[in-house]
């Protein structure tokens, strides 16, 4: 035989059930107002721009690319300059309204059959060349490895980058110069057991070539590129 309660009894828990009920609500809508906020944050994060070239003046020009570092750096990476300057007048080729780029194999050549040219005059870089524009890339540091550890990647390129015009102003000073760090990988703790020293060149110098060849015609670009990398 079932026991039946007090008409008190269940007026009570009654009560106290709705109470509970009421109490739940506030508490429910905070945590859908977290979700649709950390919904909006992460489509925040994922919102694409688009970014503007920061020079226009290779359109519709004769282009040369150099390149050149310190003699400790293209020992130890012997392939650098070689596939900067390739890479480099590869993307402008295709990115580039109307630009005519001296074939790199022959601007490679012509940097290690005179040495001495990063220091010669800047005019007569466009007139030995026979071109309106020059891109000239000072890589000033390249390494794969942090400073004293052999075991971990942190590869880095810094370089300077200045663009002569034959046409220019003053064509024995860059029309324009700009400074270009670029990373990779964009992660701390990748070691030797994750990705080899092959792997991690190409990578970077593939980050390199983007953001120097960004400079030069609209590209989209994340709006926080800097989210979500764990580097310093």
């Amino acid at each position: 035989m079932n026991a039946r309660l007090p008409q008190k009894s269940l007026r009570l828990a009654r009560i106290s059930c709705a109470l509970s009920i009421a109490a739940l609500l506030p508490l429910s809508g905070c945590i859908a107002a977290g979700i649709a906020a950390a919904i909006g944050s992460n489509i925040e994060k994922g919102k694409q721009i688009e970014v503007l070239a920061k020079y226009r003046g290779l359109e519709n020009k004769s282009v040369a690319v150099l390149a050149h570092t310190d003699m400790r750096t293209a020992y130890e990476y012997p392939t650098a300059l070689t596939n900067v300057v390739g890479n480099v007048a590869n993307f402008l080729s295709k990115h580039v309204d109307g630009i005519r780029l001296m074939d790199p194999r022959y601007s490679v050549a012509w940097m290690h059959q005179t040495p001495g040219w990063p220091t010669s005059p800047l005019a007569d870089l466009t007139k030995e060349l026979d071109v309106d524009r020059v891109i000239v890339i000072d890589i000033y540091e390249y390494r794969l490895n942090p400073e004293g550890n052999s075991f971990m990647w942190d590869g880095v390129v810094g370089a300077n980058i200045g663009i002569v015009e034959r046409d220019g102003i003053d064509p024995d000073s860059y029309a324009e110069e700009f400074q270009i760090i670029s990373k990779f990988p964009d992660m701390e703790g990748i070691g030797k057991a994750q990705a080899g020293p092959h792997e991690i060149e190409i990578g970077l110098q593939k980050t390199f070539v983007d953001d120097l060849t960004f400079l030069f015609y609209d590209h989209i670009e994340d709006k926080y590129p800097d989210r979500g990398i764990r580097r310093k």
